[in-house]
């Protein structure tokens, strides 16, 4: 089969997740993309421009597109005698939390609405996040005066299916190491984003320090235009326990952190799926995370107890136990290598394929 995929927002887990699939499918994949930037120009905006940049549909078999793109506008302008669509959903307008100045615009909001309404079919990253987008879809349309479509919620479910994106590693035995047991290494790899709670992650490392618990802390993970300034006071807070700081262009070289590091924690209030806490547990780290959001999903229940956290107390109680005792949690550290094996592209390239296939058919 031969595959558009037409991505608004080509950066970040968007980037790396149609690079992805175009590389592992047994399909033929063209991707077209915008610039990530401008999301709201790019939600507003980029349907006019596939339809109109793109001269010849007829080609494909299939088009795939994101969150980012309003569904409705571009199969209103893109002409007749249009593939069947899928629309992937890396996250949604309804329930993404907002920075402290700014406020919702729940026209964004009914565009992923109306997108999935209009899609052949629907692909969300993990069950957590279909449910959250459903839950906020119904409240949106209930706030409606009157002639509410509530048919709407029904025609989403019946055509959505949940795949996990892919991860890029392999699936074979990892070769793991621990790196320096005296001051193990934590992994913060997320953006520098408000949505991913650094104040909260080093407000738990200060209380560490103040414990006189020894460790080293690499800051890893993209940085965009606006940087919480709390990023500026920790580069002066923990000066001593930072070894690297700033985003790493090279894959090899990010996954050669992740192999140094021993814990990977995360304090996010936001979070679909978790690729860079995936990639980190792959790679050997021990996960702390958040009893929420999707990492329940994405962590074997046999182990919630010991890797996911309640309250900051909570936290650092763990986090100082695994830093202190950081040996005795190696077999979890070698299972839960094999665990998150289950998201290499490799094993995860078949669903996507095979619901490829089967478009026309399904549900």
């Amino acid at each position: 089969m031969k595959i558009l995929f037409l991505e608004p927002f080509f950066g970040g887990s968007h980037q790396d997740f149609a690079l992805g699939f175009k590389t592992h499918s047994c399909h033929d994949v063209d991707i077209v993309s915008l610039p990530d930037r401008f999301w709201k120009w790019r939600m507003r905006g980029a349907a006019l421009y596939f339809a109109h940049h793109i001269k010849d549909f007829s080609c494909y078999d299939v088009i795939m597109t994101t969150d980012m793109m309003d569904l409705t506008d571009f199969l209103s302008l893109a002409g007749n005698n249009l593939p069947p669509v899928l629309m992937y959903f890396h996250e949604n307008q309804l329930s993404y939390p907002l920075s402290p100045h700014e406020k919702r615009d729940f026209h964004l909001g009914f565009t992923n609405i109306i997108s999935a309404v209009a899609a052949d079919k629907v692909v969300f990253n993990s069950k957590f996040h279909f449910a959250d987008f459903m839950v906020a879809a119904n409240r949106l349309v209930k706030q409606m005066p009157d002639f509410r479509p509530k048919w709407m919620m029904d025609t989403i479910r019946e055509k959505t299916r949940v795949v996990y994106p892919g991860c890029w590693f392999e699936t074979g035995e990892m070769d793991l190491t621990h790196g320096d047991v005296e001051r193990p290494l934590i992994i913060w790899n997320h953006r520098w984003e408000y949505d991913k709670n650094p104040e909260f992650f080093f407000d738990a490392l200060g209380r560490l320090k103040e414990k006189n618990i020894s460790f080293s802390l690499a800051l890893l993970g993209e940085q965009l235009d606006l940087v919480p300034p709390v990023f500026d006071q920790a580069r002066e807070q923990f000066k001593e326990e930072i070894v690297v700081c700033g985003y790493v262009e090279s894959r090899e070289a990010y996954q050669s952190w992740l192999n140094k590091g021993a814990i990977v924690v995360s304090c996010a209030n936001q979070e679909n799926f978790g690729i860079a806490v995936v990639e980190a547990v792959r790679f050997g780290c021990i996960p702390v995370l958040p009893d929420r959001l999707s990492y329940p999903e994405i962590m074997p229940k046999a182990v919630h107890p010991q890797v996911l956290y309640q309250t900051k107390e909570d936290l650092v109680a763990k986090l100082a136990d695994r830093l202190l005792n950081y040996e005795k949690y190696l077999p979890l550290q070698k299972r839960l290598s094999r665990e998150m094996a289950q998201f290499s592209w490799q094993t995860i390239i078949n669903q996507y394929d095979n619901a490829l296939k089967n478009l026309k058919t399904y549900p």
